[in-house]
């Protein structure tokens, strides 16, 4: 096999001339910020959580198979420049862009933090080191992709995530929201990368409460201790002085805890012992 490239979480390596493996780590990332430290058995989650969505979506995908406990083989296709972000809930940067005048929400969204929107959003962003939070205009001017595709990534983007949070919501998650990526495959839109708790929000609706910060099944246990402790506005300050961000050293408890969670998501979601 040829190393191709080492992303934030997989390493990528070609097998054929249709073919590369996904090799997935325990590396984790927050804020386009890489840390030292592992997450024990994140890569494995993250690879048989890929595994799962692929088969159980009804969707066109690139998946092949999986190789290993942290390894999958997918089909070769041609990336689109764009992620697919789909929010169900107002969270996250959502709420920081609306409130900075950056986003316009749906005509009667409850602003309260983690409430429920009327409807799921797409709010797709460009691809880039440093993602950037785009519309369908900015998509089309800086020709990520064609007023067709724009279409078609908005409609069945919202599909995905629907079926997703309904498969979620029968288990007792709650998805807040998601971001896919798509390309072309024999001339057609196609899902590929992975899903899994990189790529959602995930909360336990036992534990919903609406406007508090939600107990994450998912990445955003990390985001959360970042901000808290003010690191989100140092990464923030660094930047703006054209900088590097320092990523701090992750407590233990922080690292074991995101494992654990880890865990209970696919272990419940996918009815299946790790």
């Amino acid at each position: 096999m040829k190393f191709l490239n080492s992303g934030k979480v997989k390493d990528i390596y070609e097998i054929d001339g249709d073919t590369i493996l996904f090799k997935f780590s325990d590396r984790v990332s927050a804020y386009d910020v890489k840390f030292k430290q592992d997450i024990p058995q994140k890569g494995e989650v993250l690879c048989k959580f890929a595994e799962f969505w692929f088969e159980k979506l009804s969707v066109p995908n690139h998946f092949v198979r999986r190789e290993s406990d942290n390894e999958i083989v997918v089909k070769k296709m041609k990336m689109l420049p764009i992620e697919c972000v789909v929010r169900g809930y107002f969270y996250g940067s959502l709420v920081s862009r609306w409130k900075n005048g950056k986003v316009v929400v749906p005509d009667g969204t409850d602003t309260t933090l983690a409430a429920k929107l009327p409807h799921p959003i797409f709010d797709p962003s460009t691809k880039s080191e440093h993602d950037i939070s785009i519309d369908k205009v900015k998509a089309l001017e800086m020709n990520l992709v064609t007023d067709e595709q724009y279409n078609w990534l908005e409609k069945n983007s919202i599909e995905i995530y629907k079926k997703m949070a309904e498969i979620a919501d029968g288990v007792g998650f709650i998805l807040a929201d998601l971001k896919l990526e798509f390309g072309i495959l024999n001339g057609k839109i196609t899902l590929g990368d992975s899903i899994g708790p990189d790529e959602y929000r995930l909360w336990l609706k036992d534990n919903y409460k609406i406007g508090k910060m939600q107990e994450a099944y998912d990445k955003q246990l990390l985001r959360d201790w970042l901000t808290v402790n003010g690191y989100q506005k140092q990464f923030d300050d660094a930047r703006n002085v054209g900088q590097e961000p320092i990523a701090p050293e992750i407590p233990k408890e922080i690292i074991s805890k995101m494992t654990e969670r880890y865990i209970i998501a696919y272990e419940k979601l996918a009815g299946k012992t790790l």
